[in-house]
């Protein structure tokens, strides 16, 4: 485990980048996929360019929330888990008081471009601050924590459509179930490799809930969020390019399932199924771009 002295090693500006990851991007991405989703379609593929530089300025804030948010309700687990005893708070690189100043600052960050934002957007935004910061405390009291941040994920979908529009409609609902199933399936298969620490130390996931069907129920998360992408296909007559889009992120959802059935999967493997999961929703982005201008 880290101790003290890594803050004597390190400047302290490269261990607050290592507190909001931003060393790991593809977890800082995946946020900001489904928002750029919704404000793609919404704006029929033409969204005002500085909207989206809000929205991706605002993903990055809000996701720096909660990584350092996370890492303070977590800072003494932290500690036991393989994965993650080398964060700056669980290895005490960082002090909590730093912790909660970086935290203050990007709230900040991320308060100062919700004014940008319509007021249904802003008060989304609003409305989504109490779902960022009690997920963490979720994983100790509620049995599929991964629920709570794929809500959480899921208002991405809602300020950013809501953004161009004013309002929020079917096509809205339909994006906004596709990108909670999808968080569900990603985030239980990045669950998958904590199992063992996560239960010695006694925090729920879904990955536990699920058990031995794990599998079966990501691969259900996954279909549903196929079936809610074709089902927005078709309400909003989007082209052929956002069709085959789909058709390889359903080949690569499909892969990934079965390849979650085998038995003693290395842990590596479920993060590099995490990271594919970046360049599948990359894909779906651009196929909704095009089926969007061409449509």
């Amino acid at each position: 485990m880290l101790t003290t002295p890594e803050r004597d090693k390190k400047p302290i500006w490269l261990v607050i980048i290592r507190l909001l990851r931003w060393h790991k991007p593809e977890g800082r991405l995946i946020l900001m996929i489904p928002a750029l989703w919704a404000v793609f379609l919404a704006a029929a593929g033409k969204p005002p360019l500085p909207l989206v530089g809000v929205i991706v300025l605002g993903t990055l804030a809000t996701s720096a929330v909660g990584c350092v948010v996370n890492d303070l309700w977590d800072k003494d687990i932290d500690p036991e888990v393989e994965r993650t005893r080398d964060r700056p708070l669980a290895s005490r690189a960082l002090s909590v008081k730093v912790g909660i100043v970086v935290a203050f600052v990007a709230m900040a960050c991320a308060a100062v471009l919700a004014f940008y934002l319509n007021p249904l957007s802003f008060w989304l935004s609003v409305a989504a601050v109490p779902v960022i910061l009690l997920y963490p405390g979720a994983k100790r009291v509620f049995p599929i924590p991964q629920l709570v941040l794929s809500i959480a994920w899921g208002f991405a979908v809602l300020i950013s459509w809501s953004a161009v529009t004013q309002s929020i409609s079917q096509p809205t609902w339909l994006l906004w179930g596709a990108t909670v199933l999808w968080t569900l399936g990603f985030d239980t298969v990045y669950a998958m490799s904590d199992k063992e620490d996560d239960r010695r130390i006694g925090v729920n996931s879904s990955a536990l809930f699920f058990g031995d069907y794990a599998p079966v129920a990501i691969g259900i998360f996954f279909a549903g969020t196929i079936l809610l992408l074709a089902w927005l296909g078709v309400v909003i007559n989007l082209h052929l390019f956002f069709w085959i889009s789909l058709g390889l992120a359903t080949i690569s959802w499909v892969w990934q399932s079965l390849q979650l059935r085998k038995q003693n999967l290395p842990n590596p493997v479920y993060a590099q199924m995490f990271r594919q999961n970046v360049w599948i929703g990359f894909i779906l982005l651009a196929g909704m771009i095009f089926g969007s201008l061409y449509s």
